[in-house]
């Protein structure tokens, strides 16, 4: 089953083309990667699926929804940037989500917090930049939701922080799920991936798993990203 369905999708911001001729099934329990420069698109089409912007041509359907109300319920989406209330603590934090989502498990997001070492009672104001994404991680993975959508959800942290964050999304993400990882870092995500998108100026030019990937090129994803995507 397709739990994300694209079909002739396209999004330009004023007379720019963001995304064109997006055509795209993404099946039920896979980890995707959305790979591309910045700049790619990959954000725009994250947002797209989210319902946070509206497409200017083609549909998208998540488990058999349009993008509305009832597909918005089955997605749990981590932004690129913060957007959390920096007045209040992570653990009032916990209690909005909870509010907030019927599907939040609060005694999970407690343990996580636990993990990434994330104190309870301290303001998100003054906490540093890594301590924010790593506190938002913990709030999107204590959903039980049909897709995660991730976007650069490794960008803010340091080398040696991103295998614990990786393993941190791949241990906490609901069964049968799918993860949408977008991402420019592919060596430290390849591992983990069942299918990879690259995206190049708005438009798909490799969409397939991995494996199949690296037995048709002979190369890693990294290193095929590299000569893709080469200056």
């Amino acid at each position: 089953m397709a739990y994300i369905q694209y079909r002739d999708i396209s999004k330009n911001y004023g007379m720019f083309p963001a995304l064109t001729g997006i055509n795209l099934d993404i099946g039920e329990g896979r980890i995707v990667g959305l790979l591309g420069p910045n700049g790619s698109g990959k954000t725009t089409l994250i947002k797209l699926t989210a319902g946070l912007i509206i497409p200017s041509g083609g549909n998208i359907k998540v488990c058999g929804e349009q993008i509305g109300v009832q597909s918005k319920k089955l997605i749990s989406y981590l932004p690129e940037r913060t957007y959390l209330d920096e007045t209040l603590t992570a653990e009032k934090t916990l209690g909005f989500f909870s509010d907030f989502y019927e599907d939040f498990d609060i005694v999970k997001a407690r343990e996580l917090m636990k993990q990434l070492d994330i104190d309870p009672k301290r303001k998100i104001k003054t906490m540093s930049k890594g301590g924010k994404e790593k506190l938002q991680l913990a709030l999107v993975m204590s959903r039980h939701a049909k897709v995660y959508l991730l976007d650069e959800p490794i960008a803010g942290v340091d080398p040696a922080a991103r295998e614990f964050i990786l393993n941190t999304i791949l241990k906490n993400y609901a069964e049968n799920s799918t993860v949408v990882i977008s991402t420019h870092l592919i060596a430290d995500v390849e591992n983990v991936l069942d299918d990879a998108i690259f995206l190049s100026y708005g438009k798909i030019i490799l969409a397939s798993p991995v494996e199949k990937l690296k037995a048709q090129h002979g190369k890693t994803i990294d290193q095929l990203f590299r000569e893709v995507f080469r200056c």
